[in-house]
């Protein structure tokens, strides 16, 4: 069955995305062993959750149509996910910007709120997992090999 043709794109912004992150990471990483900052998770969070949308985007448009490379976008869209989690994770062991030192351990378990702005990168986490926990199983988020056998 035929498909329309696809629309023109608008000017394609991810290129300059990468090259932008390929340029940021060129003049302000050191060559030298140096702990990230919380500003640079937090910044990475929040790109990798606007990936996680894109990816999300493109799985749901193409998956009825191409079930195969839905299946792909579909793992990717959970890896994805599973590495914001760590960065998220990375973002709340780091060194707070007052002390410069990281929370201790029983902060970390009691899970006490560090305040505004901290927490939007928590609130940023939270809206996505909302989305995801609607179309992932738990399994699938927790499997370490996302299948991909299907195909």
């Amino acid at each position: 069955m035929p498909t329309d043709p696809l629309p023109d794109l608008a000017e394609d912004f991810v290129p300059f995305a990468t090259a932008a992150l390929d340029f940021h990471r060129a003049i302000n990483l050191p060559a030298g062993p140096v702990a990230a900052h919380r500003t640079e998770l937090d910044a990475l969070h929040a790109h990798l959750t606007a990936l996680y949308g894109l990816l999300d985007a493109h799985t749901t448009r193409t998956t009825p149509l191409a079930e195969a490379e839905g299946d792909h976008l579909r793992a990717c869209r959970i890896r994805l996910w599973q590495a914001a989690e760590h960065l998220h994770d990375a973002y709340h062991a780091a060194a707070n910007p007052g002390t410069s030192r990281p929370r201790t351990r029983e902060a970390c378990r009691a899970r006490l709120p560090e305040g505004a702005p901290e927490l939007t990168i928590c609130q940023r986490h939270l809206a996505t997992a909302a989305h995801v926990r609607r179309d992932h199983t738990p399994a699938d988020l927790r499997d370490p090999f996302t299948g991909l056998t299907r195909h």
